[in-house]
C-alpha cells in the first residue's frame, strides 16, 4: 500500500497491521471507517467481528498507556450491562501506533432514531447505572464529591468563555453560579457507573431493538442523571447528522420517566430529584466545552502523544466543519436563551 506524505489516516492501516501482527491478533480485512469523531479513528477488521479503536488524543488528558488502561476499564465494566461492546485486546503504544489502540466487539445494527429509540436508550443507560459499584474503582474517576468534581471541570472549561458572545456568556455564568450554590448545600446524588458520553450518536440499535453504547472513554462513578441529560439535551440530539432530532419538552419528560421505570425500585426516589439539576450541569459542561474547542481547535497539533489535543489538523476537514457549525450554533445567544427557557418548561412537566 502506498501512503502519501502527510496522509495521517492512510498511514493507519499499515501501522495497525504491524501492531496486530506483533500482538498475535487476527487482522481480517482492515477497512478504515468514516472519520466521525474527534477522539478516535476506527478500523473494521473485516470477517472477525471486531473493530480497532485508535486514539487521536486523550480527552481525559492521559498519557497513551494510561489512556488505554482507562478505556479498557470503561469497556470491561460497562459491557457487563449487556449494552456496551466487549473488549478483546489492548494494543500497547508502539513505534507503529504511538497511542496504541483497543480491539472491541463490532455491534451490528443502525444508528439511533429519535424519538422512537429513546426508550431503548433509556433502558441501556439504566442497565449501566444498575451495575453493582465495586470497592476498587480505579482507574476510573471516582470523585469523593461528584458535584464539586463536576463543577471543577466546568470551571476549568469556563476559562475559555471569552470566546463566546457576551449574552451567551452571561446565561452560562448565571447557571454556573446556581450550580455552585447547589454544591454548597448538603444533599448529594448517589454515585453509580455512568458513561458521561451518552449522546444519541454514540448508540447502535440492534435488529432486536437493543441500544448499545459503542463509544466509551470517559466513564466514571458519578451522578446517573448526567447520562440521562446527555442523551436528551438539545446540544446532544442535534450533534450528529445521522441522529439529528429536536425533542419537545414532553418527549424529554417521557424519556426521564421511562429511565426511572427501568431502574431498580429502591433507586428511583433517590435519583428523581437530581434529574433537573444534573441536566443543567451536563448542559454547562457541554457549553463550556464548546468554548474550549473554539479556542483550542485553532492550535497546531501537538508533537507529543500525551494528553488531549483538539487541533483541527487531527481530523478530516468535513468533520471539523461540522463540529464548528455545531459549536457556533450552540454558542449563539438565541440558542442559549432557548435552552435557558427549556429548563423551566421541563421543570413544569416533571
Amino acid at each position: 500500500m502506498t501512503v502519501r506524505a502527510g496522509d495521517r489516516r492512510g498511514a493507519l492501516l499499515p501501522a495497525l497491521s504491524q501492531a496486530l501482527e506483533a500482538a498475535g491478533i487476527a487482522r481480517g480485512v482492515p477497512e478504515l471507517m468514516a472519520d466521525t469523531g474527534l477522539a478516535h479513528d476506527h478500523v473494521r477488521l473485516g470477517g472477525t467481528g471486531w473493530i480497532a479503536r485508535l486514539p487521536k488524543q486523550s480527552q481525559m488528558q492521559l498519557a497513551p498507556a494510561e489512556n488505554l488502561a482507562y478505556q479498557a476499564a470503561c469497556f470491561e465494566r460497562a459491557s457487563a450491562s449487556g449494552h456496551a461492546p466487549r473488549l478483546s485486546a489492548v494494543l500497547p503504544p508502539s513505534d507503529a501506533l504511538p497511542r496504541g489502540g483497543l480491539v472491541v466487539e463490532e455491534i451490528e445494527g443502525r444508528v439511533a432514531r429519535l424519538p422512537e429509540d429513546l426508550p431503548a436508550i433509556m433502558a441501556a443507560v439504566a442497565a449501566i447505572h444498575a451495575l453493582p459499584v465495586p470497592e476498587a474503582r480505579a482507574p476510573l474517576l471516582d470523585p469523593a464529591d461528584p458535584l464539586v468534581g463536576l463543577l471543577e471541570e466546568i470551571d476549568a472549561q469556563a476559562a475559555y468563555l471569552h470566546a463566546a458572545e457576551p449574552t451567551t456568556r452571561g446565561i452560562v455564568e448565571t447557571h454556573i453560579a446556581a450550580l455552585r450554590d447547589l454544591a454548597n448545600e448538603a444533599p448529594r446524588p448517589p454515585k453509580r457507573l455512568i458513561s458521561f458520553d451518552a449522546h444519541p450518536g454514540n448508540f447502535i440499535v440492534t435488529q432486536a431493538g437493543l441500544a448499545v453504547l459503542v463509544d466509551l472513554e470517559k466513564a466514571r462513578y458519578s451522578a446517573p442523571p448526567l447520562d440521562l441529560a446527555h442523551a436528551t439535551l438539545y446540544t446532544s440530539t442535534t450533534w450528529d447528522i445521522a441522529t439529528h432530532a429536536v425533542l419537545t419538552p414532553e418527549q424529554v419528560a417521557d424519556a426521564c420517566r421511562h429511565w426511572l421505570e427501568c431502574l431498580p425500585v429502591a433507586e428511583r426516589a433517590a435519583l428523581a430529584p437530581w434529574i433537573l439539576p444534573m441536566r443543567r450541569a451536563m448542559w454547562l459542561w457541554s457549553m463550556t466545552w464548546c468554548a474550549k474547542w473554539r479556542v483550542l481547535s485553532g492550535a497546531e497539533a501537538k508533537a507529543t502523544q500525551d494528553g488531549e489535543d483538539w487541533a483541527a489538523g487531527k481530523s478530516e476537514a468535513a468533520l471539523i466543519a461540522h463540529v464548528k457549525g455545531r459549536v457556533d450554533h450552540y454558542l449563539d445567544p438565541e440558542t442559549a436563551a432557548r435552552m435557558d427557557q427549556d429548563f423551566a418548561r421541563l421543570a413544569d412537566l416533571l
